[in-house]
């Protein structure tokens, strides 16, 4: 029997695309978030084709082209300027799509904010899921504010601190990936189009820097360093210019650009993959709550957002829960897979400067070239 009915738990990327695809198909959809009101916070992204590929898919490709930077390539260099190579990124969306675009993450959100109201999804903030329990072909569902709801299926969209993970009987929590990531908006020149810079040797310094246009006069800046903010007495603005101290060229008009008023974010980066069924009876867990990877390939949106589509194609048919389910699977697992084992190489790397077999521009290229064909 196909889902007519769907709880989503959780008002991200994942939560939103997935009530939209849901309600695109006639199911009565309806969301809740713990949040008592959408905040335009964030910072930017790079959202590669296959993303873009599923806002064609949902109706909201001219919207997010309107507010993203195009992107088709990105210049590797050392921490000194020297160039390694020039990444042409595969366009994993098609052809009749660009290979990426950069944009800011609120700008986005509230795209998809429009199209889920749109389409008939009811948006319920400041509640929360306490408890669950399945019932062969329906669930049913308690919120924080006492009410209790029966479902033909409830999706967890929580992300990677999901509490709701452990009661679907999944075993795997969060990881540490080693690594640390400083965010920040700011300023850039019309030259700069998209650049990653790698230190010469681990000084004290960052890991990695990078950045991705996401209008014609600003750019989404990521710092990558270790794990825990050193307690030096330093700002935020005076931490990210120490840890850019290295790197040149470009970086410099990066890093002066940077000052007390960039709104910046700091967060130990962490991982998980459950590559088991990700649900119990009619309670599934999709996106972040069940994968989650370094952002070193920029695949993290774009998968759970494949997720989503996919999942709501699914069980949308005629046919029995379990074996849609997996089905689902049979397509997600290894595609994430791939995503994952590049993702956690390149963060090794990342931490071992120097790495006489460090090849990021190759498993770069490899990683995304495998996502090409549709998931």
């Amino acid at each position: 029997m196909p889902v007519r009915s769907a709880l989503v738990v959780g008002g991200g990327f994942t939560g939103l695309t997935t009530a939209i695809a849901l309600a695109q198909r006639a199911v009565r959809v309806s969301l809740v978030d713990r949040t008592a009101a959408w905040a335009r916070v964030g910072h930017g992204l790079t959202i590669q084709g296959n993303a873009l590929r599923v806002f064609r898919e949902i109706g909201v490709i001219d919207e997010v082209l309107a507010v993203g930077q195009p992107e088709e390539s990105v210049t590797l260099t050392l921490s000194d300027g020297t160039v390694l190579s020039e990444l042409n990124t595969p366009r994993t969306g098609g052809d009749d799509l660009p290979a990426t675009i950069g944009a800011l993450r609120p700008d986005l959100h509230e795209i998809l904010v429009t199209k889920a109201t749109s389409v008939g999804v009811e948006i319920r903030l400041g509640l929360e899921l306490t408890g669950h329990e399945s019932h062969g072909d329906s669930a049913t569902s308690v919120l924080s504010d006492g009410t209790t709801e029966t479902w033909d299926a409830i999706v967890i969209a929580e992300g990677i601190k999901s509490r709701t993970r452990p009661t679907l009987g999944i075993t795997e929590e969060r990881s540490p990936s080693g690594l640390g990531i400083w965010r920040a908006v700011t300023d850039r020149t019309p030259q700069m189009t998209g650049g990653i810079g790698f230190p010469l040797s681990d000084d004290g310094g960052a890991f990695k820097v990078g950045y991705t246009p996401v209008s014609a006069t600003q750019c989404y800046v990521f710092v990558l360093c270790r794990p825990q903010r050193p307690d030096n007495g330093l700002d935020g603005w005076q931490e990210v210019r120490r840890l850019m101290a290295g790197f040149h060229g470009e970086y410099d008009f990066l890093r002066e650009s940077i000052g007390p008023d960039t709104f910046l974010n700091f967060q130990e980066i962490e991982w998980i993959f459950a590559d088991q069924p990700w649900h119990r009876g009619r309670v599934i867990a999709l996106g972040e709550a069940v994968h989650a990877v370094p952002p070193l390939i920029a695949q993290g949106a774009a998968q759970c957002l494949e997720d989503a589509l996919l999942f709501a194609e699914h069980v949308t048919r005629e046919g029995d829960w379990e074996q849609q389910l997996a089905d689902f699977y049979a397509r997600r697992i290894p595609r994430l897979k791939g995503v994952v084992d590049a993702s956690l190489q390149l963060a090794r790397w990342e931490q071992n400067p120097g790495d006489p077999d460090a090849d990021p521009a190759r498993v770069m290229a490899a990683a995304l070239a495998a996502l090409v064909a549709e998931p």
